[in-house]
């Protein structure tokens, strides 16, 4: 649990240290991990544009922007590898400013159990997030799901309808 606390609480720091340099580029600071994978550390930096498919270039920029910041700071004291990448067609929405920008949007919702009227993995339109919750709409019946029970939230991309207009 201790561990848990300082992965997360280096993410926080990295978001916060990192934001205004992202957001001076005019891109969106989607998210920041802090995640041990085998014996390594790798702080990653998700990032987005609005209306613009990101590229390579755009990761290299937000990387040769971050990297100074961070050697001067030194917020994390072990050794790691940075991770600068897209935040992707299908998403991972987990603040509060992701859910409100995809509210009518169908996602697939991933419980860590099944309630009494829904199972453990299902895809829906979400309608709204907020302190008692989040709400989803199911089979056309409204659905009420406390954020403690769930384990992730994502957005859901019809490839049959982009390959049909391209």
């Amino acid at each position: 649990m201790a561990n848990e606390k300082k992965v997360k609480n280096i993410a926080e720091k990295a978001d916060l240290l990192l934001r205004p340099a992202v957001e001076a580029l005019g891109y969106l600071l989607w998210d920041v991990e802090y995640k041990k994978e085998g014996s390594d550390y790798n702080l990653i930096l998700t990032i987005d544009k609005e209306g613009v498919e990101l590229t390579m270039d755009d990761c290299v920029a937000v990387t040769d922007a971050v990297n100074p910041i961070l050697d001067e700071a030194d917020p994390i004291p072990d050794s790691y590898c940075l991770e600068v990448s897209s935040a992707g067609l299908e998403r991972d929405l987990k603040r509060p400013e992701h859910f409100a920008r995809y509210i009518g949007s169908e996602v697939e919702v991933k419980l860590f159990a099944p309630t009494d009227t829904l199972p453990k993995l299902f895809v829906g339109t979400l309608t709204g997030y907020g302190e008692e919750g989040i709400t989803f709409t199911v089979d056309g019946k409204d659905a009420l799901v406390e954020k403690s029970k769930v384990a992730s939230v994502k957005t859901v991309v019809n490839y049959a309808e982009i390959f049909k207009n391209n």
